[in-house]
């Protein structure tokens, strides 16, 4: 859907490289620029958690991109780098944007090399305000942010998200952006600066929970695996694990409580309408934490899936990866590694009809691609390209 899309990667870490792959994975060109000698720090950084040698981080979130080492911080470096500007159609980054003006690739630089580009930096708190600075991690995003002080049980400390969307929803809206600026380049001609802040997206993740606050001024405790405002819609314990189960409108609850074999709530004025069920959702879960527990998982799940009830088994990583539908829409998939071989990653969650689903270029090795892409993009001869690597600029 991207194919003809070049995108100049400068991004590291999880954030940008999360928010790249998804490009990447739609058929965008990712030319990831890398540190000579060093690369991304997650090749690395997390090699106790290692496939075949491979930080099972990087590959994680580096696929469907090509590696070019260049050292951005030299005069020759920055060169070459405004060279395959040019030729380019994106500029992503996640630096603070201090680093981003002391290595020259700010938009207000980049444009004037090609005033079509388009300039997205994904940074923990954007380009300008107080905190415009300051560095941070996807813990300190969920807590500024508010999710991390609604994620944990009503009793005890506050936790965080199991995946690290502080991260996670700046690459998705970074991607989001990029696309949208796309669009708008075709009919203008001229490209922009993007700001995507980690900060504004976890506030933008709040939806009806930070609208419910400014609506009625209340805040919003941690519920656990509960909703704050309808139930049955909570996670119980089976005899052999968990279970999640949504049931709070009136058609659902009424053949709920037939499976459970309490039709005698339904005339129970605590729980007889949608309004006192959320009202008196405390009562409503003493009652059902006795019932859950006398049958396992798939002995409660049977019932409710004919019924139509939404109910799914709390699984583990293990469970989830394995599970039948998400097999079925190749959410595990295999990728050829020119270093380990064939090995399992997660699936790409776009579907769409005019592009092959599965297939992904393997997250590159360090360089593996300087000599192509400095051949195509900046013109460079191949003695060329051997003297910037005896100087160290690639």
């Amino acid at each position: 859907m991207l194919e003809g899309v070049r995108i100049l990667d400068l991004s590291r870490m999880l954030a940008g490289p999360y928010g790249s792959m998804l490009l990447g994975d739609l058929g965008a060109e990712i030319i990831k620029i890398e540190e000579p000698g060093e690369g991304d720090l997650t090749r690395t950084a997390h090699a106790q958690a290692a496939l075949r040698g491979i930080s099972a981080y990087f590959l994680s979130i580096n696929r469907s991109k090509k590696s070019v080492t260049l050292n951005l911080k030299s005069e020759k470096g920055r060169a070459i780098f405004y060279e395959m500007v040019k030729k380019a159609d994106v500029v992503y980054d996640n630096f603070r944007p201090a680093a981003l003006e002391k290595l020259g690739c700010t938009y207000e630089v980049l444009s004037k090399h090609n005033p079509r580009i388009i300039c997205c930096s994904v940074s923990a708190f954007g380009h300008d305000g107080p905190y415009r600075d300051l560095p941070a991690y996807d813990i300190i995003l969920q807590a500024i942010g508010g999710t991390m002080g609604l994620t944990g049980p009503e009793i005890g400390e506050p936790v965080l998200m199991g995946v690290p969307m502080g991260d996670l929803a700046g690459g998705i809206f970074g991607a989001l952006a990029i696309s949208a600026a796309l669009y708008q380049r075709e009919r203008t001609g001229r490209g922009q600066k993007l700001d995507v802040s980690l900060l504004d997206s976890q506030i933008s993740l709040l939806v009806y929970l930070g609208q419910t606050y400014i609506a009625t001024g209340e805040i919003p405790l941690r519920r656990g695996a509960m909703h704050p405002l309808i139930a049955p819609f909570r996670s119980f314990k089976t005899k052999d694990g968990h279970i999640a189960v949504v049931a709070f409108q009136d058609k659902f609850f009424e053949s709920f409580c037939k499976i459970i074999e309490r039709e005698d709530l339904l005339s129970d004025e605590r729980f007889d309408t949608m309004i006192n069920r959320a009202l008196n959702k405390a009562e409503l879960y003493v009652i059902l934490d006795e019932i859950f527990p006398k049958k396992t998982t798939a002995e409660w799940l049977e019932p409710l899936r004919e019924a139509q009830i939404p109910s799914g088994p709390v699984n583990n990583i293990q469970d989830a990866l394995n599970d039948p539908q998400v097999r079925h829409r190749n959410m595990v998939v295999e990728i050829d590694h020119p270093e380990i071989g064939k090995y399992e990653a997660l699936g790409n969650p776009v579907k769409s009809s005019v592009m092959k689903d599965g297939e992904f270029l393997p997250p590159p090795t360090l360089g593996q691609h300087t000599e192509e892409v400095l051949t195509s993009l900046a013109g460079l001869s191949a003695e060329e390209i051997r003297s910037l690597r005896d100087e160290g600029v690639i």
